[in-house]
């Protein structure tokens, strides 16, 4: 298995390159027609899609430290994209919640990203796009569980 996880190592490195870049998110919020700055933009995204979200957790879910997330969070919640609430278990847990404008932006990054997916695509047969995100949401729960097994190990 050792060539298999090498192939899958550069892969992947290969991917996080490109995706690193900022020409792609740069790109995805032009065809989008929306006004984001692209450092906000995965914020949003996670939390219209996981939300609601401490700020803890999608610090550690975008790879980034909790007081840079916090004043992303309030710059997003200044645009009226999202909107925090106290967590309902726990008061002293503030959340972001997507707002119906943030709603109505990822749609339209949504609809972006679906473009250039299906042109990146074009010559694949439905089995294999199916094979590729079973196999990369499979993937990336493991490497989340490991990373949570780690942050509680050095915690």
């Amino acid at each position: 298995m050792r060539k298999e996880i090498s192939q899958l190592r550069d892969a992947l490195l290969d991917l996080n390159g490109v995706l690193n870049r900022p020409q792609p998110d740069a790109a995805l919020i032009a065809l989008a027609g929306v006004d984001l700055d692209r450092a906000l933009f995965p914020l949003l995204v996670r939390v219209e899609r996981r939300g609601p979200l401490g700020i803890g957790e999608l610090a550690e879910l975008c790879g980034r430290d909790y007081t840079t997330v916090s004043r992303q969070i309030t710059k997003l919640e200044g645009l009226g994209l999202v909107a925090r609430q106290v967590n309902r278990l726990d008061a002293r847990v503030k959340e972001a919640v997507i707002t119906e404008k943030g709603k109505v932006m990822t749609d339209a990054l949504d609809g972006a990203r679906e473009k250039i997916i299906l042109s990146l695509l074009a010559g694949w047969d439905l089995r294999e796009v199916a094979e590729l995100g079973r196999l990369l949401s499979k993937f990336a729960g493991e490497a989340l569980r490991f990373a949570r097994a780690e942050k509680s190990r050095s915690a």
